[in-house]
């Protein structure tokens, strides 16, 4: 079935779809060489955190709600394995999430036959200050990645994240902002990752010209970061102001110069560059004309 997109990037590279991601899947076939997806984590039970030196209730909406853990292992189940359907036998999954919710994920990973490579520890450098003083500060996520298939190799650029970390074997720690006030410029969704780390996530495992799925693309930090590495973009969001969001900060991009300042902002691009001119440009026909899930 093909579906009406929300929006379509002029070139047709970056493409969005309003809606809920478990009726819209399932509406399609198509193959994508890695999704990332930041699903819920049910932590949105009144509790307080700090924003901008202010102190903040943590409810980020409806969807982010506390369920017992039997409903977060269904939810979980029922996504990873629409997105499992959607992946190449060689693709693979990022999954981003807190103690709240990522064990049930990688069990659920496990269940459905994915094979976990890495859980990456995600160290902010600015995390928000602890306001109780009762326990640590929260400083940390986690970002399992996981592929399709048991025996299937995956793809991993080991010699760029090596040149990207000082020559070195980078580990599955990784010291990273949170995001930055430039990437707000056309608004903020509650639980938006920085583009150095999803440019990170996206150099390490695909390719240029590869497709990336989000099931749940917020303001599309995916999609953004996809664009400014030479990937293609396919976005899920089923709220109308972050899909909107999305829109306008795709557009942004479109304006040569704002995308060559992104660019120049994300540490990993421009490390990776310095050694290997346009290494991120994709050398394909300039519209993308078939769009197997969408018209």
């Amino acid at each position: 079935m093909i579906m009406q997109a929300y929006y379509k990037s002029p070139n047709h590279d970056f493409n969005l779809l309003h809606g809920d991601t478990f009726e819209l899947l399932p509406q399609f076939d198509f193959k994508f060489d890695m999704i990332f997806a930041d699903p819920p984590y049910f932590l949105s039970n009144g509790g307080i955190s700090v924003q901008s030196g202010k102190v903040v209730c943590v409810d980020k909406g409806d969807w982010d709600k506390t369920m017992s853990q039997e409903d977060v292992n269904a939810f979980n189940l029922k996504w990873l394995s629409l997105c499992r359907d959607k992946l190449k036998d060689n693709g693979t999954i990022w999954i981003s999430g807190t103690y709240h919710n990522i064990f049930s994920v990688a069990n659920c990973l496990t269940q459905l036959g994915y094979k976990i490579l890495n859980v990456i520890t995600w160290a902010k450098t600015t995390p928000p200050p602890n306001v109780s003083c009762r326990y640590f500060t929260y400083s940390t996520e986690f970002i399992i990645w996981a592929r399709k298939k048991e025996k299937v190799p995956h793809v991993f650029n080991y010699e760029l994240m090596k040149q990207i970390n000082s020559n070195k074997q980078m580990t599955d720690v990784w010291r990273l902002p949170a995001i930055a006030p430039w990437e707000k410029t056309c608004g903020k969704h509650p639980t938006q990752k920085p583009l150095g780390l999803l440019s990170r996530i996206i150099m390490a495992s695909t390719t240029v010209g590869a497709w990336i799925l989000d099931p749940f693309a917020g303001s599309s930090t995916t999609g953004i970061a996809a664009n400014l590495l030479g990937r293609r973009f396919l976005g899920i969001e089923r709220d109308n102001k972050y899909a909107e969001m999305s829109k306008t900060r795709r557009e942004e991009i479109e304006n040569a110069k704002t995308f060559t300042i992104y660019r120049r902002k994300i540490s990993d691009i421009v490390k990776a560059e310095d050694t290997q001119m346009y290494c991120f440009e994709c050398h394909e026909p300039e519209i993308i004309l078939d769009l197997p899930f969408i018209e």
